[in-house]
C-alpha cells in the first residue's frame, strides 16, 4: 500500500506563518506545505509556498493525512481558532525547528511553535499553542499555559508559572519562581522580579505595573 504523503496546512499567511513554514520545512517532517488565508484568492502565495484556501473551504480540499498549524501572533485569536479545529476533529501540527534544544524530559503542547535557537530545559510544560519564539530560553520545570508567547531572545528562569495567553517581550528576563497570571503583558526589555496578577502590564527594570487590561 502507498504510504500517504504527511501535508501541513498553516493557518495565517503573514510573517508569523512564513516563520512557522520555513520551521517546518528546516524540520522535513513534511512533504509539502500551503496556506489557508483569508485573503485568498486575492492572495495564491507566500514567498515558496502556495495558498490554497480558508478556513472555510478547508472541508473541500482535506486530505486525510493533513495536519493544520494555527499561525496568528494574536493569543486569543489564535487560541480560539485551535480549539475549534481541534473540537472539529482535526489534526493538529507541533512544529520544532531542528537548531531548538527541547529537552527530552520538556512536555511540548499540540500546535506549539519552538523557533531556532530555542532551549526548552528538562522538567518543562507547555499548554497548546504556545510560541517560544527565536533565540528564548524556558528552563527547568516552568508551567506556560496555553497560547503564551514568549518572544525574540526573551529568557524564562526555573520554576516559573505563565498563565493562558501571556506574552513576555523581546528580551525580557524573568526571575526564578515567578508566577505570571493570563493575558499578562511583559514589555520589551523588561526585567521581572515580582509576580503579576491577571491582565496586568509590567515595564521597566524592574517591571512595574502600569496598566490593567479589562
Amino acid at each position: 500500500m502507498q504510504e500517504q504523503l504527511r501535508r501541513l496546512l498553516i493557518v495565517g499567511a503573514g510573517g508569523h506563518g512564513r516563520v512557522a513554514a520555513d520551521c517546518a520545512d528546516c524540520s522535513k517532517e513534511w512533504d509539502s506545505i500551503a496556506f489557508l488565508d483569508d485573503r485568498w484568492p486575492d492572495l495564491t502565495s507566500n514567498l515558496d509556498w502556495p495558498v490554497i484556501g480558508t478556513l472555510k473551504t478547508l472541508p473541500d480540499i482535506l486530505a486525510p493525512n493533513d495536519h493544520l498549524f494555527v499561525a496568528i501572533g494574536d493569543g486569543a485569536s489564535r487560541m480560539r481558532i485551535l480549539r475549534e479545529l481541534k473540537a472539529s476533529g482535526r489534526q493538529i501540527a507541533t512544529i520544532i525547528h531542528p537548531r531548538a534544544v527541547v529537552s527530552s524530559r520538556a512536555k511540548i503542547g499540540a500546535g506549539t511553535l519552538v523557533v531556532a535557537g530555542a532551549v526548552v530545559n528538562v522538567g518543562t510544560r507547555t499548554g497548546e499553542g504556545c510560541i517560544i519564539n527565536t533565540g528564548a530560553t524556558v528552563d527547568h520545570d516552568c508551567q506556560l499555559a496555553a497560547g503564551v508567547h514568549i518572544c525574540p531572545g526573551a529568557h524564562v528562569a526555573g520554576t516559573c508559572t505563565i498563565g493562558e495567553e501571556s506574552w513576555v517581550g523581546v528580551g525580557a528576563s524573568v526571575r526564578q519562581g515567578i508566577r505570571l497570571g493570563a493575558r499578562v503583558l511583559i514589555g520589551a526589555g523588561a526585567a521581572v522580579v515580582s509576580d503579576f496578577s491577571d491582565g496586568e502590564a509590567g515595564l521597566g527594570v524592574p517591571a512595574r505595573v502600569v496598566k490593567r487590561k479589562d
